[in-house]
């Protein structure tokens, strides 16, 4: 592949959030490819931007910097353009990272390039509604910590400002351009980096109500080295290299096989779409954890199960459970751990499901996919047409499916309701 063709190379820390940021790429014009992991050599096909998904959004701090390190020194060996750190527009870590310590890590390797001693952070996804306002993160009409996401399994988020998250984060000072000056458009935009920069500010958190607050920022972020947002920056970006909207940027093969859907998520959005699609009278299977832990062999069970109901149309198989369950379970397996199994199950079934001659996958949550995408031995995916805001269909090749399959991979907090039966029908339009 021709190297001068890579604009924009980008970093996500988490495979869901990889498709996510793909998918805004897609719509507004670029052709992208998403690798799993960081490739061995260069890509065998022409792309205008490259999606490296990583699992390192809750790993321990100094593995997510060593891979991120690794993903940007083979994005520079492809002559990316720009580097862009995606991670959830949640913003969900700790204390100890990950957000701050991998950006530290990418401004510092990015030393010697003009303008890296400056980044934006904005998690702001308007079509998913989230937004940021005077540096305070909205999930809805609430604020983050009263949007469920307070009793994430993993990350919760206890605090919506975003300065305050990401300064304990962070040794570099961090400020705040608020949604007055982004109204203002890209001059005031740009006069408001040069004052923080004189202050010593070497991050600032971007305010972001509407699409429009995007568009109006992305100018301003033209020739910044690096920008760490969600994937909602990725609408305004693709102008900047002088491309537009293009239906041919998302084309894939026509779609047939079998149909599944796999669930790992305890969101509140994937609870309310496996209990739609229960609902609709359609055949799913719940697995339980304490059978997982106790070495049963649960995924065999749900395959064995599964094959007396696919022929007859799309099947759920489910480990989403409400917080309160998934807090008890945590407290006999341990939080890793519990994770951990569930995940490694889904996975072993999605990889089954797809032995079986399922062609059409909808995998929910972002540790699930990332276990499911590794079960499957996909090494890069194309990105096709969006289903709900955040999630497109995705085509790909698999040792178990040489000739491929479609596949989507959804954040938990994304989609609607009657996502898991609309996401076929999207496909198969």
């Amino acid at each position: 592949m021709s190297t001068a063709s890579i604009k924009l190379g980008c970093i996500a820390d988490d495979f869901t959030g990889a498709t996510d940021l793909a998918n805004n790429l897609v719509r507004a014009g670029m052709r992208v490819v998403q690798t799993i992991g960081v490739p061995q050599g260069p890509l065998d096909t022409e792309a205008d931007a490259v999606v490296v998904a990583l699992k390192s959004r809750t790993i321990p701090a100094l593995d997510a910097v060593e891979q991120s390190l690794a993903a940007l020194r083979w994005l520079q060996a492809q002559g990316a353009q720009q580097i862009y750190f995606k991670y959830c527009s949640t913003f969900d870590s700790t204390p100890a990272g990950n957000i701050g310590p991998v950006t530290d890590a990418l401004m510092d390797a990015l030393a010697d390039v003009e303008g890296s001693d400056f980044t934006i952070a904005t998690p702001a996804f308007p079509d998913n509604k989230r937004t940021v306002f005077k540096g305070y993160l909205f999930a809805g009409d609430v604020l983050l910590n009263e949007s469920g996401m307070q009793n994430h399994p993993l990350t919760p988020m206890t605090d919506p400002n975003l300065v305050r998250v990401l300064q304990a984060q962070t040794r570099r000072k961090v400020g705040l351009i608020d949604y007055a000056t982004v109204a203002q458009g890209e001059t005031a935009i740009r006069a408001r980096i040069a004052a923080l920069k004189a202050e010593g500010v070497g991050m600032a958190v971007v305010d972001a109500v509407s699409n429009d607050d995007l568009l109006r920022l992305g100018p301003a972020l033209a020739g910044m080295p690096l920008v760490t947002a969600g994937s909602g920056v990725a609408i305004a970006l693709p102008a900047n290299f002088g491309l537009a909207p293009a239906s041919q940027a998302a084309a894939l093969p026509a779609p047939g096989g079998l149909q599944a859907v796999v669930s790992g998520s305890c969101s509140v959005a994937t609870n309310a779409q496996v209990a739609h699609f229960i609902a609709t009278g359609r055949p799913a299977l719940a697995l339980d954890p304490l059978r997982i832990a106790a070495g049963e062999n649960v995924a065999a069970e749900a395959l064995a199960w599964a094959k007396g109901h696919i022929a007859r149309g799309p099947v759920l198989v489910y480990s989403t459970a409400e917080p309160a369950a998934v807090k008890a379970i945590q407290g006999r397996l341990g939080v890793e751990q519990a994770g951990a199994m569930v995940e490694q199950t889904i996975a072993a079934v999605a990889r089954g499901l797809v032995e079986m001659g399922v062609r059409q996958l909808v995998v929910a949550g972002g540790e699930t996919s990332g276990a499911c995408v590794q079960a499957l031995g996909i090494a890069q995916l194309r990105i096709g047409g969006q289903i709900d805001p955040g999630v497109p269909w995705c085509h790909a090749a698999s040792p178990v499916a040489p000739q491929g399959l479609h596949f989507t991979l959804k954040s938990g907090n994304f989609g609607t309701e009657d996502f898991f039966t609309k996401a076929f029908t999207v496909l198969n339009a």
